[in-house]
């Protein structure tokens, strides 16, 4: 089989210039048109209607394939951001403090049916927590809950002694800690921390109505309120402890568009090799064995230092790479992101053999879409069909990157580990969908040369 195909001429190699140039012409004339450059797209001659109804048919045709794409794949993201978050995140409410502020929150925030765009607050004993309130960083930090919310120890302890010494030094906003991790996802963080504060001002709203219901038949509220006023209208309050915060602005382009144009740049590479390939006339020419080599080597060492370069770039713009792996950080974004542009890649590599230059787009918008879709808001929050989004490049590349930029949950090794997975499928394909399509070009010839 493979000395057959080795006897199947290469079009590109075997004609000159000036032979491509008569047989043009030669065409031109058989399709109706007198002379090169010479007809118009409604001549009625037979073979000029014949070429303007295969146009048409052409063109139309991939305009009904693009409607398709539109229902069909462009679906898959608009139904990823239709009413999300379609569920609500776990949050924690950890009382430390144990006294009437503790039980007053707790009890309060505990009961808000938090829907399907909410959080869903749980009550966690205090003794959970013998580290106290640093192991509940921990636990943020290390995705067992989304948020927290922690009535600080000694809360009611310190409102009471404030009212008594009427002391103008308490600070209302020491009772309370809203905890969360921005760097896990800004986009769902920033929304439900709008939702917390609403829920928190309420809550401590009520509390002030009950606590100035308590104090008004004390004789000291004349001194608190010319003393310390602060305190009577705002007894108690919350304050906000980002553990993560998304704090470099410019990491918006490496945590999804930076994806996007990964994607785009391995299917730039994807189609100049193939046009190398078919301009030298290597897909004809080469043995099946070497053309899968020159096939993968190729995009193994091109995504190298095409990856380094899209490193460098965010180097100089100064991406901090030092934060969780120090000066190893660097060299980890960048084999991330060669890999990654591998797993991406090489897919589209391995499609192109089956679907050729003319319709491999459309297997890039569905590889984008279904990418895309699974990396704006947390899988958690999606319906439960987007749960594909664990086992995919795009969420396997954003997890990494947050890790090494922000500080997230350590998850390379398994972020790498699924990276790898399609990098060898892509391996495995390749050379499966380039053995098929030699198959169906050398068996007809075979069949031909017999005959």
């Amino acid at each position: 089989m493979e000395k057959l195909a080795d006897r199947i001429p290469s079009r590109a190699a075997s004609q000159t210039p000036s032979e491509t140039t008569a047989q043009d012409a030669s065409l031109s004339t058989s399709q109706g048109f007198s002379a090169p450059f010479s007809g118009h797209f409604l001549d009625k001659s037979p073979d000029a209607v014949t070429a303007r109804a295969i146009y048409l048919k052409t063109l139309f045709g991939g305009v009904g394939a693009l409607t398709v794409v539109i229902f069909a794949v462009f679906s898959i993201y608009w139904g990823s951001v239709w009413r999300t978050p379609h569920h609500a995140l776990p949050g924690w409410i950890v009382d430390f403090d144990g006294g009437p502020v503790g039980q007053s929150i707790s009890s309060a925030l505990s009961g808000i049916n938090p829907g399907t765009n909410g959080i869903a607050w749980q009550v966690v004993s205090a003794s959970q927590f013998p580290e106290g309130i640093s192991q509940v960083q921990n636990a943020i930090v290390q995705e067992k809950t989304w948020y927290a919310v922690i009535i600080n120890s000694g809360a009611s302890t310190s409102l009471s002694t404030a009212v008594a010494a009427v002391d103008a030094s308490y600070n209302s906003s020491l009772a309370i800690t809203f905890m969360g991790s921005e760097a896990r996802n800004e986009n769902i963080y920033r929304a439900h921390s709008r939702i917390v504060a609403g829920q928190l001002d309420a809550i401590t709203h009520q509390f002030t109505l009950q606590f100035l219901k308590n104090i008004s038949s004390s004789t000291t509220v004349e001194t608190l309120l010319s003393t310390t006023p602060q305190l009577v209208a705002r007894p108690i309050y919350y304050t906000t402890d980002n553990l993560r915060p998304f704090d470099v602005p410019v990491a918006s382009a490496v945590t999804l568009v930076g994806l996007i144009y990964l994607l785009t740049l391995s299917h730039f590479i994807v189609m100049i090799a193939a046009s190398a390939r078919e301009v030298a006339g290597l897909e004809n020419n080469l043995t099946l064995g070497s053309l899968i080599r020159v096939r993968l080597v190729t995009s193994f060492v091109v995504y190298f230092f095409i990856s380094l370069f899209y490193t460098l770039l965010n180097r100089a713009f100064q991406l901090p790479f030092d934060r969780n792996f120090g000066s190893a950080g660097l060299v980890i974004f960048w084999m991330l992101n060669w890999i990654g542009m591998l797993a991406c890649g090489l897919g589209l590599e391995a499609m192109i053999t089956l679907l050729n230059t003319r319709f491999i787009s459309f297997f890039l918008i569905l590889w984008i879409i279904t990418n895309v879709s699974v990396s704006v808001f947390p899988l958690q929050v999606l319906p439960h069909i987007y749960h594909y989004g664990y086992a995919f490049p795009f969420y396997n590349i954003l997890r990494a990157v947050r890790s090494i930029v922000f500080r997230t949950k350590n998850d390379v090794g398994l972020n790498f580990g699924v990276l790898f997975a399609w990098v060898v499928l892509s391996c495995i394909t390749i050379p499966l969908f380039q053995w098929f399509m030699r198959r169906r070009l050398v068996v007809p010839l075979g069949n031909t040369v017999n005959s």
